[in-house]
């Protein structure tokens, strides 16, 4: 393959139509309120359980609050191009998909990989979380798990493997494997209890809230650290963002939703509008709880914060519930990223077995790939490490989603009749330059992981992907 053609072949764009009849096997059978249903199931997830704690104890204090509002802003003006490529493009893969037709198969390739690392990472995170959730609810009884399957790999500790966390994702992977509309029921159901019982915490919090716990609300910033100020009030902004990766889970079932051009981009605003003030709301109580060192390393810090003020039935109920929620989060990205996997072995850059459906019209294959890896990775790697890795690829699939949208108004031969950008172009040129700049407060080991990452990616793209293309076929159809 000479050098020009390896250029041709990076720059090749999928036909939409190709794409439509390729997802045409999938069936439309979710609507609105079950994509709201998914979008919050996995942002109201491990985030709202598990980060404000950690990200009030480690970067922002009390102005963790403002971390949920400054994401919630750039997802929101993320979350605008989302749903007008969702609108135009309603195709399994979301933002892969999207860059294949609009930027050409290397930029797709990228995108998809980018963001299949925070439906991994996300996965691992929260099964660790939810195990977390799980061994404090056991140990409020008095009953204390071996340390041996109660953490990731760590010999010095005893640990080896986190049992929990990985039990509930092959419950998660043998559900999903029944059908996209069995997840979606149970996820319903799921996610009514789960805002019940959050709105629950926030009002029993209130009666515990010290005002004095909000002075300083914004702590002054510690030289040489990622502390306080408006420098902690970023970063904090950056590592909650991954939260917000359930607009790519959203939007990578378009293929299966009923009436896309008019549910995707409702589901999606309707998701950022709850959970943002979901976030803030439960941020706010648990700061004002407690002082926020006092979280540092917590990784039920919900459930303590109750079982600290002697609501003992209120923080038991909340971690049943913190295991039920992150459950609907575990469904949610499940679903996603195996849509995702399914995209990548449907177009040949990865082997086409995995982009194979069932005899029930599901991708079998790619929800077990992804169970595995997801398994894999919740049982090595510690909480702490999976909370500093989860941002990065969100970040970069909300700007090619928005600099896409830009080309998108270009294109002739994609006509779309439903949701468009308001304030174009001004609004999606703002969308990426404000998760270029989130992008670039995330701790350096974040970036370099990431930069790693999308190393493996570009080689296996060289080695396999370029010459496995679906599009060398119609190519050698086109001559023959």
């Amino acid at each position: 393959m000479t050098k020009s053609s390896v250029l041709a072949n990076m720059g090749r764009k999928e036909n939409p139509q190709n794409y439509a009849d390729k997802d045409g096997h999938l069936k439309p059978v979710l609507g609105l309120k079950d994509m709201v249903a998914m979008g919050i199931g996995t942002v109201v997830g491990a985030g709202i359980f598990t980060m404000p704690g950690i990200v009030a104890a480690d970067y922002a204090g009390p102005a963790v609050v403002i971390s949920f509002i400054v994401a919630a802003f750039v997802a929101g003006l993320s979350a605008l191009s989302y749903s007008e490529l969702a609108s135009a493009m309603p195709f399994a893969g979301s933002i892969y998909s999207w860059a294949n037709v609009i930027f050409g198969e290397f930029m797709g390739w990228v995108a998809g990989w980018a963001v299949l690392s925070e439906y991994l990472i996300a996965l691992a995170f929260v099964s660790s979380a939810w195990s977390s959730y799980f061994q404090g609810f056991v140990n409020s009884f008095g009953i204390k798990l071996p340390a041996a399957i109660s953490g990731s790999f760590n010999p010095a500790k005893g640990q080896f493997i986190d049992l929990f966390g990985a039990l509930a994702l092959i419950g998660v992977g043998l559900l999903v494997m029944r059908g996209v509309k069995a997840a979606a029921i149970v996820e319903n159901w799921l996610v009514i209890l789960k805002v019940a019982v959050i709105i629950l915490f926030i009002v029993v919090g209130l009666t515990a809230v010290q005002v004095n716990n909000w002075v300083p609300f914004v702590p002054a910033h510690r030289a040489g650290t990622d502390f306080g100020g408006g420098i902690g009030i970023l970063h904090g902004a950056s590592q909650v963002f991954f939260a917000y990766i359930g607009f790519d889970t959203i939007a990578a079932n378009s293929a299966e939703v009923k009436n896309p051009q008019k549910t995707m981009p409702r589901a999606i605003i309707g998701t950022l509008l709850i959970a943002t003030v979901l976030f803030v709301a439960v941020s706010a109580v648990l700061t004002g709880m407690f002082p926020y060192e006092r979280y540092a390393g917590n990784a039920e810090p919900a459930a303590w914060a109750l079982r600290q003020t002697g609501h003992f039935f209120t923080a038991n109920l909340l971690s049943i519930v913190a295991l039920v929620g992150m459950f609907t989060g575990l469904i949610a990205l499940m679903v996603g990223g195996s849509r995702l996997l399914y995209s990548f072995g449907r177009d040949g850059l990865i082997p086409q077995q995995i982009g194979k459906l069932d005899k029930r019209g599901l991708p079998g294959n790619a929800t077990v790939l992804m169970l595995v890896a997801a398994v894999f990775l919740g049982s090595i790697f510690p909480i702490n490490l999976l909370s500093n890795l989860v941002s990065a690829g969100t970040l970069i699939a909300f700007i090619l989603a928005s600099v896409g949208v830009l080309l998108l108004r270009r294109r002739k031969d994609i006509v779309n009749t439903g949701y468009k950008v308001p304030g174009y172009p001004v609004i999606p040129i703002l969308a990426a330059l404000s998760a270029a700049g989130l992008l670039l407060t995330l701790n350096v080991a974040a970036l370099i992981l990431m930069a790693g990452w999308l190393a493996i990616g570009i080689v296996l793209y060289f080695v396999y992907g370029i010459r496995h293309s679906t599009k060398n076929e119609v190519e050698a159809d086109s001559k023959s």
